[in-house]
């Protein structure tokens, strides 16, 4: 096989942030203390992402001061992707 007949394929890695801690107002994501912040971890899905920002969110569904998020780390490592 020559050169111009291999093709090369790169995927994408998109990673998943979760996190969550107690927000000023719960419409918003400002939190009051970010040094205080859970980080739940890193996950490149974002099914397992969904499935621990799930799972964090309900364990605290009744502190409205309370907010779990998932952030799209890789659309802010190449955001023009």
């Amino acid at each position: 096989m020559s050169d111009n007949q291999v093709q090369e394929t790169t995927t994408q890695q998109r990673l998943h942030l979760v996190m969550g801690g107690r927000v000023k107002d719960p419409r918003s994501v400002e939190f009051q203390d970010p040094e205080s912040i859970h980080v739940v971890g890193v996950f490149s899905s974002y099914e397992q992402a969904e499935d621990a920002w799930r799972s964090n969110a309900q364990r605290t569904v009744d502190d409205a001061e309370m907010k779990y998020v998932i952030v799209h780390i890789h659309k802010l490592l190449e955001p023009a992707v």
